[in-house]
């Protein structure tokens, strides 16, 4: 998971680098941090606090303004880091975007997963939904982001709705999408029409994939920074606001 801003954000902020992206502050979207494998530790300017370990996830919507940190865990003797995440950024409609922050840890045995048919690994519902699964991160339009673990020489294919964006990650491992083999690290965009997505592990180990997408924003969409919000207006109040302390501060005790 990189590290999105600098310490130039937070300058009236304590600010924490040991094994953290350090606090910074956050307006308009909804962060939704997913834990493949150690811990992240989440803190934030409204007072929650909170330990997601492997295969869970941290939600906060930012609303009209946060300032958060999030510790990963390192290796006490060589400090390397132990924790592998994604981070997504969901924008907010604009609404949501005036709307007091929330914050939701999900643990491991939360997200919802089931079994693959012939014993082909499973799918777990980190947003969204997916035939009876239903995940608990609140969504404000129709969006998914699934977790696919696939044994070996096993296939799993799913049918796209027209006019829905879908795009693929493989955090891991090299997969076979649609007959053409990608590798580890790439991210692959798929077309608006509907269709099928095959992927296919032709390797001796199983592999992961990240499948995720949704409807288009019909909204401007405006960033700077750590703030995305609908005008260039919004932005500089974005900012004014910060600077004025009107988000808080964490407490690191």
């Amino acid at each position: 998971m990189a590290n999105i801003l600098s310490t130039a954000y937070c300058q009236d902020e304590p600010v924490k680098f040991a094994n953290g992206s350090g606090a910074h502050p956050h307006r308009g979207i909804a962060t939704l941090t997913y834990i493949l494998h150690g811990e992240a530790d989440h803190l934030d300017s409204k007072g929650h606090h909170a330990k997601v370990r492997s295969g869970g996830v941290q939600w906060m919507k930012a609303g009209n303004g946060i300032i958060h940190d999030e510790v990963l865990n390192v290796d006490p003797q060589t400090n390397d880091l132990l924790t592998h995440a994604f981070q997504f950024w969901i924008n907010l409609p604009a609404k949501q975007k005036n709307e007091v922050p929330e914050y939701m840890p999900v643990q491991s045995d939360e997200v919802p997963k089931k079994s693959l048919p012939d014993n082909s690994g499973w799918i777990k519902v980190i947003v969204g939904e997916y035939e009876d699964l239903k995940s608990k991160i609140p969504d404000y339009s129709k969006q998914f982001l699934y977790h696919i673990h696939l044994e070996d020489g096993k296939t799993f294919s799913i049918t796209t709705e027209k006019g829905l964006e879908y795009a693929a990650f493989l955090p891991l491992q090299n997969a076979v999408i649609n007959d053409t083999e990608f590798e580890k690290g790439e991210f692959i965009e798929f077309d608006r029409f509907e269709g099928i997505i095959e992927i296919r592990n032709n390797s001796k180990d199983a592999i992961d994939i990240i499948l995720f997408g949704g409807e288009s924003y019909i909204e401007p969409i405006v960033a700077g920074g750590p703030f995305v919000m609908n005008t260039r207006e919004e932005i500089a109040e974005a900012y004014s606001d910060f600077h004025k302390g009107k988000y808080g501060k964490i407490s690191y005790k």
